[in-house]
């Protein structure tokens, strides 16, 4: 059996688990190509207008993936932990794919209503009984999957950089080179050191949300204000970067969020949609990184060692 698993969206986050579950129940695995012009061109053509940027590249890895495989991987991704919800995007996402493109294969659209062990051995449950009966085989899968998912460490974490940013973002925004025009590549090239909110420690995180008047709905904005306003306030980075979708609500509000609280604190936010070019995304990343230089120089302050 073929299973089809576009490379879009939260897979640059937990593919490991994925590709390995379906893999040790004896399915192959077709993943789509690298994000480029080509599938960035056919999603524009099928989403509808008003959708982020990378809902619209996801919809151009399915377009081009559908006809090589027996089913398609979409899931229901609806929560992650109990009262901590994902974009309604994601919700929705099944619906959106069928409404907007033909001619597809059966999609595996279950959902998923939380990443604890549990709540993921019923989705996985539910999936692997569509490729095999055997439960056992089903059990061994999942256990294997969950230890391959531990193991992975991702997120970055530079040394050796005299200016450091916390890079922060979706992870479809980050670890698409396509879609963020080679970001880190580019902020490297300046000589700026970058760390991800995945070295945050998960305690610290809780202790910065808990200074909120209202803990926020969505679980993407607990992780990343926990993180900017840590390595704001304890100094542990130079400047902060986030790269945003243009129109992501979750995001302005984060946004938003983060300015009141690290007030005047370096940061540069990174708007991105189809249109956006790369010669103005250099202009800004290098004023930034010239202002860092600058403002570091004459305060006669560089940041903290991450610990």
């Amino acid at each position: 059996m073929k299973i089809g698993i576009p490379k879009g969206l939260l897979y640059f986050k937990y593919y490991s688990f994925i590709d390995a579950f379906f893999d040790l129940l004896g399915a192959e695995i077709i993943t789509s190509e690298d994000t480029n012009k080509k599938i960035l061109d056919e999603g524009i053509k099928y989403a509808v207008d008003d959708a982020c940027l990378p809902v619209k590249v996801f919809h151009g890895h399915v377009a081009l993936i559908k006809d090589k495989c027996d089913y398609l991987f979409i899931p229901r991704f609806i929560k992650s932990s109990e009262g901590q919800y994902i974009c309604p995007k994601f919700c929705g996402l099944p619906e959106m794919i069928r409404s907007s493109i033909k001619d597809l294969p059966p999609i595996i659209d279950d959902p998923i209503l939380g990443l604890d062990e549990g709540e993921l051995w019923t989705f996985s449950k539910n999936v692997g009984k569509k490729i095999t009966r055997n439960r056992i085989k089903i059990r061994k899968a999942f256990n294997e999957a969950i230890k391959v998912q531990k193991s992975f460490k991702g997120g970055i974490k530079d040394e050796g950089y005299k200016l450091n940013v916390a890079l922060i973002g979706h992870p479809y925004n980050l670890y698409d080179n396509f879609i963020n025009m080679d970001l880190i590549k580019k902020i490297n090239d300046l000589n700026l050191g970058i760390i991800t909110e995945e070295y945050m420690d998960e305690d610290a995180n809780k202790k910065e949300i808990e200074q909120l008047f209202k803990k926020p709905f969505w679980s993407f904005a607990n992780d990343y204000y926990g993180f900017a306003s840590y390595v704001g306030r304890k100094r542990k980075v130079d400047g902060i970067i986030y790269i945003s979708s243009f129109a992501c609500g979750i995001d302005s509000v984060i946004i938003e969020l983060i300015k009141n609280k690290l007030k005047d604190f370096p940061l540069l936010v990174v708007k991105i949609d189809e249109q956006t070019g790369k010669a103005g995304l250099e202009t800004r990343l290098e004023a930034f990184s010239d202002m860092l230089e600058r403002r570091c120089t004459n305060e006669n302050y560089y940041s903290a060692s991450w610990k």
